[in-house]
């Protein structure tokens, strides 16, 4: 199944993650995608600090920008407009049953997605996501519950790269950020690259027949 979400804010679109999750455990859906950009908006994971944002926060807050602690791994990072979140929603119990296995596998969607144009995507030792010459331009941060996967994949398309001056990515201070349309040095939107994203999840992923079709948001339980 294919949720396509749009521009959604970060914690609305957790709610319905956390729906999905339990859903899926209870086998009441199938292992889902869901796509969608957000609202401005820092998240720290688990093993973060927020001294790793480097302006004030009273600053963000005045412009309506958020800083949220969150259940996935990794450190603090950054999502809003231009940037493609996928969210896979899939049982791990009788597939992988590893982790290391399944991150590996998202970064292989990344990988096929920027080599589609010759840029060359490679993985760093030692450190998760996708770059191109050194730049990072994908970013990966999990979380499993009861080995069904939430949080996921962030790919960034068109957005604004200055937000990630405002932060150490990652919580690395050498790293530097990058966009797919930077990487070209030609203007593409979210839109134009969501059919590709759907399409390498099911040849990394076996998913075998799924076909993007945009919904709407899923009705959540009481």
């Amino acid at each position: 199944m294919i949720i396509d979400l749009g521009l959604i804010d970060y914690e609305d679109c957790y709610k319905i993650q956390r729906d999905m999750v339990q859903r899926r455990k209870l086998c009441e859906i199938d292992d889902t995608l869901i796509l969608a950009e957000h609202n401005s908006v820092f998240t720290i994971g688990r093993s973060g600090r927020k001294d790793n944002l480097v302006v004030d926060e009273n600053y963000l807050c005045a412009r309506g920008i958020k800083v949220l602690n969150v259940d996935r791994g990794g450190d603090i990072t950054f999502h809003g407009k231009g940037q493609l979140v996928v969210y896979p929603i899939v049982l791990l119990k009788d597939k992988w049953r590893d982790l290391h296995a399944y991150m590996y596998n998202l970064e292989s969607v990344a990988i096929k997605l920027i080599d589609r144009y010759l840029l060359n995507p490679e993985r760093c030792i030692g450190r998760t996501g996708v770059w191109v010459s050194g730049k990072k331009v994908a970013s990966i941060g999990v979380g499993v519950s009861n080995w069904v996967t939430y949080h996921g994949l962030s790919i960034n398309i068109n957005l604004d790269l200055e937000f990630f001056n405002m932060i150490y990515p990652c919580g690395m201070r050498d790293v530097k950020m990058t966009s797919l349309s930077q990487l070209i040095g030609k203007d593409i939107s979210v839109e134009d690259i969501k059919d590709c994203v759907v399409s390498d999840f099911e040849n990394v992923f076996n998913f075998g027949g799924v076909d993007f079709a945009p919904t709407e948001a899923p009705e959540m339980k009481s």
